[in-house]
């Protein structure tokens, strides 16, 4: 049997389900909310595309079918989040979050867990359920920004749960969370990484710990500038917040550094597909205007060798990074979502990838780039941010497939042959 690349008539379902909802709902809120100046507000107004994207399951897709989810594979999910992000990946954003924030639940949690949290956000009457993952801190004098921990200074994470009782009082803060909620008094719920235990440094003593909405001590902050206008980036206050003690997830307790791995492993396929929806947008428009535009009455520029050039090395890239992206979401179905070293590549490769594409698309339209009629202020932007994202591929994602790579037992053949890479924490050493 030859290796297919064609998708299903299930996938083309969720392919087409997700065009017409990006290019019927919600691309018409785009320009509203692009001139709203206040960052909130950009971002309140994407909300009733969002309670349609929860009406038709989008939304919650990404969640098991036995909790109320769609039950999309990682691969289904990875093609619906194309379409979207195409039109508007700070929306896309803000869906996508809802796994990292409901997935480690799935992964990690008891069977009553699942049913109380993941049973709430699929069945949420009003229609706007948001979930959040809130990992990274602000940066400090010896700690750095991103979740991770830094065992030649002090902790990198901060954050302290304290067990008083059945509960823990949480007490620290966090940054770039989605947990502001479309009020900005918090998301239903987040995943919290916190110090539950005693030990400073080397990714010792972390666990997840799910904060509901409304839970005292609780507060939330916004930057002056935010990454999507179109998704909120929250710092978060806990202040003695008090927190159920049955809301840690006890699969995760002094494994927090290894849900943080695995969480970003499970988004590299998807921020890596987003950034091909961005680049396929970008090219898109500049392959309309030099069928159209002939400058200083001369032919249309499509007919000049150059542009052509440029405009099919730019399709060769979006297509191989599209099944790059099918690739490694395919791995993550087929080894229970642990992709720590082919999802960090998979979001190295193409995020970085498709920012150039979007420039050269650029370079095609020339100064016309300031008109609004195109989007190339928005896909430059777009394309920048997404090698920033998760830690930032420059820490974050190359530390980790560094460490996977320098450890004995990895096997250079590993993803050729369809093995099964488990992330350790010994993988995770720096120096």
């Amino acid at each position: 049997m030859t290796i297919d690349f064609t998708m299903s008539a299930h996938q083309k379902a969720v392919q087409m389900k997700a065009r017409k909802f990006s290019e019927s709902v919600l691309a018409s809120m785009i320009p509203d909310a692009d001139r709203e100046l206040d960052l909130i507000s950009a971002f309140v107004r994407r909300k009733p595309a969002y309670i349609e994207a929860y009406r038709q399951g989008i939304a919650t897709a990404m969640l098991p079918s036995a909790y109320g989810g769609a039950g999309l594979s990682c691969l289904d999910f990875t093609i619906a989040t194309e379409e979207i992000s195409a039109i508007d990946p700070g929306f896309a954003c803000t869906v996508l979050c809802n796994g990292l924030g409901l997935m480690p639940i799935v992964w990690y949690g008891d069977e009553a867990q699942k049913r109380r949290f993941v049973g709430a956000a699929t069945s949420d009457s009003d229609e706007q359920y948001l979930a959040a993952w809130t990992a990274a801190e602000p940066p400090a004098a010896t700690r750095a920004a991103t979740s991770f921990d830094n065992p030649l200074t002090a902790a990198g994470i901060g954050l302290t749960a304290t067990l008083r009782g059945d509960h823990y009082v949480l007490n620290g803060r966090k940054k770039w969370s989605s947990a502001a909620g479309w009020d900005g008094r918090g998301s239903n719920s987040q995943i919290v990484i916190a110090r539950t235990g005693g030990e400073i440094g080397c990714m010792r003593g972390l666990s997840a710990i799910v904060v509901e909405r409304g839970t005292a001590g609780v507060s939330c902050g916004f930057p002056a500038h935010k990454a999507y206008r179109t998704s909120t980036d929250a710092l978060i206050e806990f202040d003695n917040a008090a927190v159920p003690a049955e809301n840690l997830l006890r699969g995760t307790e002094s494994r927090g550094d290894l849900v943080v791995n695995r969480n970003f492993a499970w988004f590299g396929p998807v921020a890596a597909i987003a950034a091909a929806g961005v680049a396929r947008s970008a090219y898109e428009v500049a392959l309309r205007f030099s069928k159209r535009y002939s400058g200083r009455a001369l032919p249309p520029i499509r007919q000049f060798e150059h542009v052509g050039y440029v405009l099919g090395e730019v399709a060769a890239k979006i297509e191989s990074a599209r099944y790059f992206a099918w690739r490694a979401a395919d791995y993550l179905d087929k080894h229970d979502h642990h992709a720590e070293i082919f999802g960090a590549m998979c979001k190295i490769n193409v995020t970085e990838t498709m920012f150039d594409c979007v420039f050269k698309c650029m370079q095609i339209v020339g100064v016309h780039n300031v008109d609004n009629r195109y989007s190339f202020n928005r896909n430059l932007h777009d394309a920048a941010l997404l090698p920033i994202f998760d830690g930032g591929n420059m820490a974050m994602q190359r530390s980790r497939v560094k460490g996977v790579l320098a450890d004995e037992s990895f096997n250079p053949r590993a993803a050729m042959d369809d093995e099964s890479i488990y992330f350790q924490k010994p993988m995770a050493a720096t120096g």
